[in-house]
């Protein structure tokens, strides 16, 4: 039986994986934009303030551009390390070169200030722009790609410096027998041989090694388990968590609505 490994803030490596789940960002004085609920322990001082911080605004102003996710973020600022993990999913850390990276939204955990978060235009995704590092999470090991490729929408994570994709949809497949029965019955929702995302033009096409999306979570999620504070109980649906108004869907974030 192997000993486990034992951290503690000497023995952490910095800006870097622990291990395949789990990745750690050293601040010196510094700040990062984390998504929330993906901080899941620190050494050192470390605050974590809302993207409406009055004394954020003008990083605010240059780092972030995305009502629609402002209530998802906050800002890390302080000196120390911090974990960052998404429900074991793969963990990883990419680096930007004055360059540009369109990345499904539930899978940016956190990114440096040197690059502008923006509003994507293709719903459920954001665009990183400029020079530095963000971490991702992906549903297994990410595969880079090059374009011309059309991928399954669900295996896809991102694109970096290559056109938006279109939608692109098998004829052959959709009149045939399986799409006849689908068409009939109503079973079986579409697939990745009816319909997929086509790339074209130079560029980096980021797939995750699953077709299985990582499953939506409500921002702040606590679980519904024995000796977790502030869990929900009573009634309502288990590990559900009650909605504010005005608050946004997880379909319509999903869909930029």
């Amino acid at each position: 039986m192997s000993t486990p490994v034992v951290f503690d803030p000497m023995t952490l490596p910095s800006d870097d994986n622990v291990n395949s789940y789990t990745f750690c960002v050293e601040l010196k004085g510094s700040r990062w934009f984390l998504q929330k609920g993906k901080m899941i322990a620190y050494y050192g001082q470390i605050n974590f303030d809302g993207i409406g911080h009055g004394r954020f605004e003008r990083l605010v102003r240059s780092s972030f551009h995305s009502p629609l996710h402002a209530s998802d973020w906050v800002v890390a600022e302080g000196s120390g390390k911090m974990l960052l993990a998404d429900r074991a999913f793969d963990v990883n850390s990419f680096d930007l070169d004055d360059g540009n990276l369109t990345i499904r939204s539930g899978n940016l955990l956190a990114y440096e200030p040197s690059l502008a978060l923006k509003q994507s235009i293709v719903p459920g995704f954001v665009t990183l722009i400029g020079t530095g590092k963000f971490v991702a999470a992906s549903n297994g090991p990410v595969v880079f790609m090059e374009p011309p490729l059309r991928v399954d929408p669900q295996a896809l994570v991102g694109w970096a410096d290559c056109p938006s994709p279109c939608h692109h949809y098998d004829h052959g497949y959709m009149t045939g027998v399986m799409g006849g029965i689908r068409s009939l019955t109503g079973i079986g929702g579409t697939s990745g041989e009816e319909h997929q995302f086509e790339f074209v033009g130079a560029g980096t096409v980021l797939l995750q090694s699953s077709e299985a999306l990582m499953a939506e979570q409500a921002t702040g999620f606590v679980p519904n388990e024995p000796g977790v504070p502030g869990s929900p109980g009573g009634g309502g649906q288990h590990g559900s968590t009650p909605r504010m108004p005005g608050q946004l869907g997880d379909l319509q974030r999903r869909f930029g609505l």
